[in-house]
């Protein structure tokens, strides 16, 4: 009997120098892993030595926009539009690529703590199962299967020393499935990220593509002459002052009775900005510069410098009740590629000019969600997003035929005259 005793003993002990040693293998971090992280870390560099390049062609894209237009600012102006597009490509090549090495990171950590708690568990049913079979045996049996009560002594201590060590190493594998499963949430969210990512490229590669296209299509217009060019430039600025002098003359017909209750007072910053940066190059209302730029020597809405591809955000959650492009009716007379959004506060925000459009009619936003990509369709007098804010009561979409493009009917946004609110009382 004592002999049997002595060998459970020495099993629980040599259990519980298992389960240690199972700790200090599995605590050393595999290989894979470390290779994974270097190639992160690596990527990182590489989108941080990138991002100066980006920021010096935004600097070259609003020094040539301050130029006078002309067709060599206007080539000049697509090429740095399309270089600054391909290292946009190649950070959000990155970033996906980044992303996909932490996802598989992640999946290989969560491996290692499933094989970490399988042996664990594994030892621990041995070990258990020992206990259970000792059980067997009655305290006095136990007492006197040994020679003195010092050795007796000696094998409760050796299994309270174990039941400590069992007890431990329940709480480790609690520990270490929590610490899984806060992995297997990490790798959701880099998973929903990484389609994000994969979204966002196809996307940049759509507006290079639209770039490529703008500079064969004016170099075919012009013939690469510079009169051509003005002579273009100059029929584009009539057909626009023509269409916006017809809205402004339908608009002002349009009857509306504002009620400065139904929306938040001026002052109330509910928006968050549309885009990451705000360059005002523009203001609402009568400014300096409004009465030469705009038929009706007003501007309904606040201009963003900006270059063509960063994305547009919704500034509130809402729904969107347009999307268009008046380019396909009336070319580069109006808004171009624009949003509509009616918000639930009693405000109605307009995006326009963009290049790329992410949403529909119907659709459902919310605060910060990417809505469209900046551009210089419609009539612009370089890359910028027209952001526009309305009593929401007051604007619909509708589409009407036009005179100025030759009796074709145009959809976009229309407002009595006191429907449009200054953007920057609500920024």
């Amino acid at each position: 009997m004592r002999t049997h005793f002595y060998q459970f003993a020495i099993f629980i002990s040599a259990a519980a120098v298992s389960l240690t040693m199972n700790s200090f293998v599995y605590a050393q971090t595999p290989q894979t892993i470390d290779e994974l992280q270097q190639k992160i870390s690596s990527n990182t560099d590489k989108v941080q030595k990138l991002i100066p390049e980006i920021k010096q062609l935004e600097k070259d894209l609003i020094n040539t926009g301050t130029q006078k237009k002309t067709l060599g600012t206007e080539i000049k102006t697509l090429d740095l539009t399309k270089k600054k597009l391909e290292t946009d490509i190649k950070i959000t090549q990155t970033k996906v690529d980044t992303t996909d090495l932490k996802i598989r990171q992640l999946g290989s950590e969560i491996s290692y703590k499933e094989d970490e708690i399988g042996a664990r568990r594994a030892a621990l049913k041995e070990a258990l199962l020992a206990i259970f079979e000792s059980d067997e045996q009655s305290l006095p049996q136990i007492a006197l299967s040994n020679e003195s009560f010092s050795g007796l002594w000696n094998d409760i201590e050796t299994l309270e020393q174990f039941s400590a060590g069992v007890n431990e190493n329940v709480e480790l594998i609690k520990s270490l499935k929590k610490d899984m499963e806060d992995r297997n949430k990490k790798q959701e969210t880099e998973k929903g990220k990484l389609l994000g990512l994969k979204d966002e490229l196809g996307d940049r590669k759509k507006i290079t593509e639209e770039n490529k296209k703008q500079k064969a299509k004016l170099l075919k217009q012009t013939s690469n002459q510079e009169a051509l060019f003005q002579k273009t430039l100059k029929q584009k600025l009539a057909l626009k002052d023509a269409l916006e002098q017809g809205l402004r003359d339908y608009e002002s017909t349009l009857k509306f009775i504002l009620d400065p209750t139904s929306f938040p007072p001026r002052g109330t910053k509910v928006f968050t900005p549309p885009l990451d940066t705000l360059r005002i190059t523009q203001q609402f209302g009568k400014t300096t510069s409004s009465a030469r730029l705009y038929a009706s020597g007003t501007h309904n809405g606040t201009d963003f410098g900006v270059s063509v591809g960063t994305q547009v955000k919704a500034m509130l959650s809402g729904t969107i009740i347009g999307a268009g492009d008046t380019d396909l009716t009336c070319p580069w007379a109006s808004y171009g590629r624009w949003v509509l959004i009616r918000h639930k506060n009693g405000l109605a925000s307009l995006y326009a000019h963009l290049s790329l459009i992410k949403v529909s009619e119907g659709q459902e936003v919310n605060t910060g969600d990417v809505i469209g990509y900046s551009g210089n369709s419609g009539y612009s007098t370089g890359p910028h997003l027209h952001l526009t804010v309305f009593a929401a009561s007051g604007v619909k979409v509708e589409s009407r035929p036009s005179k100025s493009c030759g009796g074709r009917t145009y959809t976009m946004p229309l407002a009595a005259i006191n429907a449009y609110l200054d953007p920057m009382d609500y920024l």
